[in-house]
């Protein structure tokens, strides 16, 4: 799926979408990691329920950075070949090709920053059931 340094394969947006659903997992599983990792009151005293706490809201927050990086590096490499497509187009406005080419790079780069609304609309999800979880237990550091 992700290249072999871990990175979005910003070209295929079809191959985009797919890595971003891999890394979504955490996000798409985040109520059954809760429920498995932070017991219930009665078993509260067996589990150290704040360190759970702590390393779930870790492992949640880096996995957001991580998306979003990933979104942002792909919208930077499309705009720059939009950019120089635009610069193509400019020189000869009547290859039709330059100008398909152009409109596709522009369609996946309004794709790609729909994304980033998508990211936060998950993210914002992901928290919400986070906190209503462990809020008693631990309180996040405000950014």
């Amino acid at each position: 799926m992700a290249a072999p340094n871990g990175t979005l394969n910003c070209a295929d947006f079809l191959m985009f979408q797919e890595v971003l659903k891999a890394m979504r997992t955490f996000d798409d599983r985040i109520v059954h990691a809760l429920n498995t990792t932070v017991p219930t009151v009665s078993f509260s005293g067996k589990v150290d329920v704040t360190q759970t706490c702590k390393e779930l809201y870790e492992s949640l927050v880096e996995a957001h950075l991580r998306r979003d990086k990933a979104i942002k590096t792909c919208i930077i490499e499309t705009s720059e070949v939009v950019g120089r497509l635009r610069e193509a187009r400019a020189k000869d406005s009547d290859n039709l090709s330059i100008i398909k080419q152009l409109r596709k790079e522009q369609n996946k780069l309004k794709l790609m920053q729909s994304e980033l609304n998508v990211e936060e609309v998950i993210n914002d999800r992901s928290l919400k059931v986070f906190n209503e979880r462990c809020r008693i237990h631990y309180t996040p550091p405000k950014n």
